[in-house]
């Protein structure tokens, strides 16, 4: 199984030369680290930031530039920092190519639910709404099962809705999937040493997958 970190490396692949990319909170940010060498892309973070790098080293940190986790970050030359409206205007006018977003869960038909557990405390959905409705394109990073080791990929969410019908690919521990448009999760690709069985075991939502499913190739 992968580790978040490898949640992250492998999403890095999915990034495309000349991208501009938002990173969501959790595993998202974590994807900042891993922008393969000789791709040239854009981090934007909806708090106000164009430009941003991989996170500090221990001791070099400043508490001035956060992310909109609250996350201290690093700015690369040519970064703009800017006001959080002029940043929900690239993303609702649709300046972002991709959106990397964790979840808690996530249905067959691309539904995603990544704010709201009833009866806890919630800060609000902050900018989750408007990336999920106005991305060119969205991959989820997140667990494929609960602390309780039940599935996180539904048939139906059982969580408040963020989004209907607007993931494209998702990315677990276990696993990569897209979200087919007839609604199911196709495996494209699993984690070294998971095998297909046990990702179907891990998957409640209806799941397609060929014989020969390739490994993840994380270098």
């Amino acid at each position: 199984m992968l580790d978040k970190d490898g949640i992250a490396k492998r999403i890095a692949r999915e990034i495309k030369d000349g991208f501009y990319v938002n990173l969501g909170i959790g595993i998202p940010t974590l994807v900042a680290n891993y922008i393969p060498e000789g791709i040239n892309v854009v981090l934007q973070s909806e708090n106000g930031l164009l430009g941003m790098g991989p996170f500090p080293f221990e001791g070099e940190e400043d508490a001035d530039l956060i992310n909109a986790g609250k996350q201290t970050i690093t700015t690369l030359p040519g970064s703009s920092i800017f006001d959080s409206a002029m940043s929900f205007g690239m993303i609702r006018s649709q300046k972002i190519d991709l959106t990397i977003l964790g979840a808690m869960e996530v249905s067959e038909n691309g539904d995603i639910a990544n704010w709201k557990i009833p009866g806890k405390m919630v800060k609000g959905m902050g900018g989750a709404m408007d990336l999920v409705a106005s991305a060119k394109n969205i991959i989820v990073a997140m667990q494929h099962v609960n602390k309780a080791g039940e599935s996180k990929l539904l048939p139906t969410c059982t969580l408040p809705l963020t989004g209907v019908n607007c993931i494209k690919k998702i990315v677990t521990e276990l696993a990569v999937l897209d979200v087919l448009p007839g609604g199911g999760f196709k495996l494209i690709e699993r984690a070294p040493g998971v095998s297909v069985d046990y990702i179907r075991q891990a998957t409640t939502g209806k799941l397609f997958a060929d014989d020969d499913v390739p490994e993840m190739s994380l270098n």
